[in-house]
């Protein structure tokens, strides 16, 4: 189930940043990146999504967590890769559960 999405910590937290789709599956709340590329110049659009960017995005879980009132629980981070690597190829969607 979709809870939120293009959610951003409010002004003065200290936190930088936009979780793309705050999900719950269970008890767990998924947050997820959604990375597009088009060409193959860029290289695949999960290679953008390094360990930096999950830990940014487990602060964010964890502010968007405490803006709710929802008690911590479980987290997952996941991420959406949309690829169109060849002009004129349709697009490729990749869903990756627990990356970060």
């Amino acid at each position: 189930m979709v809870l939120d999405r293009n959610w951003r910590p409010e002004p003065g937290l200290g936190l930088r940043g936009e979780l793309d789709l705050v999900c719950r599956e269970g008890a767990t709340l998924v947050v997820c990146e959604v990375k597009a590329r088009r060409g193959r110049g860029a290289g695949h659009p999960l290679e953008a999504l390094h360990a930096r960017k999950a830990a940014q995005l487990r602060r964010l879980a964890l502010a968007y967590l405490t803006s709710r009132g929802i008690p911590a629980g479980a987290v997952r981070v996941d991420a959406v890769a949309v690829w169109w690597p060849d002009a004129g190829a349709s697009a490729t969607v990749e869903h990756a559960r627990g990356v970060g």
